[in-house]
């Protein structure tokens, strides 16, 4: 087309792909792929979707390569064709991977309590009764309790299992106890908590009994962690504590871990010190069934992603509101006016505004 001009070619492939990797919407990375042919080549060959989860998830690097597990391997007559199908396999893959990991995000991600790393009294104080939403169920007092401990300074640890391997987590929330039974009302608060996330090392049985009373059972040895968050101050209040992760975080595995760290309330029909907690509560999105993570190797942490696109539909599409494919603002034309008055005196560049469906992304 006359007075226009393709930056890509004019740049060089070293720039272009530095400009185009300001874009923070995966939407706007999806429509510059829709531009023409030689632009959709080009962010498929220099895989810009990966580049793009890579950043915006530092966790996904973990991650082994791109199993389809519901489609046939690719077969090719020729070593090209095999790597250009695949490259086309892992763009297709990672648009809808990055659409569904900074998609809305509201569900509450717990499936089951694992196990504590004490208990006071099995099962009246058990992690189970955390899931519970209030700290009274049938006019009983609901709650887990740690052991007795003389010094404060002993931390506690709660772990949980996640409803998916797969899942982006973005807050947790916890709400101490306080013992309206006791004199005083004491609130047994820890006085900060940290949290991890991650698979087992090794094969574990996570469908029996919770009661453990064994430290070591949950110990950081047995686990492969991909994220641990900075510790939390927690009040010493009777209220739901919302504790907001940095940064969204994928969580690779499926387990939680929850440190309580430091007791600041000692029972007084015994001096010990205790920590008490009636809820817990994990906020973020499931990623299944479109994705799903297979262990390859628990003991060294190597993974494979496995991709299921006859779920991608129900899954990882956003909703669409007024024919817009997402809610935030678009980039793209900030970055398409940017070009037009630097690029040889003003010349525009062409780029369609249109918006982002499935095909797009399928080609």
């Amino acid at each position: 087309m006359e007075g226009y001009v393709d930056f890509i070619q004019y740049l060089g492939p070293d720039m272009s792909i530095k400009i185009i990797m300001c874009l923070e919407d995966p939407a706007d990375l999806v429509r510059v792929s829709t531009v023409s042919s030689s632009w959709r080549q080009f962010v498929i060959a220099n895989g810009l979707c990966k580049q793009l989860c890579l950043r915006m998830f530092p966790e996904i690097s973990s991650v082994a390569p791109v199993i389809e597990a519901m489609i046939e391997p690719i077969e090719a007559r020729s070593k090209n064709s095999i790597e250009q199908l695949s490259l086309m396999r892992d763009h297709r893959v990672y648009a809808f991977l990055v659409r569904g990991l900074s998609s809305s995000i509201t569900s509450d991600c717990i499936m089951k309590a694992i196990g504590a790393s004490s208990t006071d009294n099995y099962p009246e104080e058990s992690i189970r009764n955390t899931l519970e939403r209030g700290d009274r169920v049938e006019h009983r007092a609901s709650y887990w309790s740690s052991k007795g401990a003389s010094n404060p300074a002993v931390p506690e640890i709660l772990v949980y299992k996640l409803i998916a391997n797969l899942c982006v987590i973005t807050e947790i929330h916890l709400q101490p106890f306080q013992a309206f039974f006791q004199f005083g009302f004491p609130i047994y608060s820890a006085k900060a908590v940290r949290f991890r996330m991650g698979h087992p090392k090794f094969q574990m049985d996570f469908n029996g009994d919770p009661r453990n009373d064994s430290e070591s059972a949950f110990s950081n040895d047995k686990f492969i962690w991909t994220y641990t968050s900075p510790e939390f101050p927690m009040a010493q209040e009777k209220k739901l504590q919302k504790f907001e992760l940095p940064e969204p975080v994928l969580c690779i595995g499926g387990i939680l871990q929850i440190e309580l760290l430091g007791r600041v309330q000692r029972q007084a029909m015994d001096g010990l010190y205790y920590i008490c907690i009636s809820h817990v509560q994990v906020v973020g999105r499931p990623l299944s069934p479109t994705f799903d993570v297979e262990m390859l190797d628990n003991s060294s942490g190597k993974c494979a992603l496995k991709y299921y696109p006859e779920a991608e539909h129900n899954s990882l599409c956003p909703s669409k509101s007024g024919g817009e494919a997402s809610s935030s603002p678009s980039h793209l034309r900030f970055l398409t006016a940017s070009i037009r008055g630097w690029l040889l005196g003003g010349g525009p560049v062409g780029i369609p505004e249109h918006n982002v469906s499935s095909e797009d992304i399928h080609g």
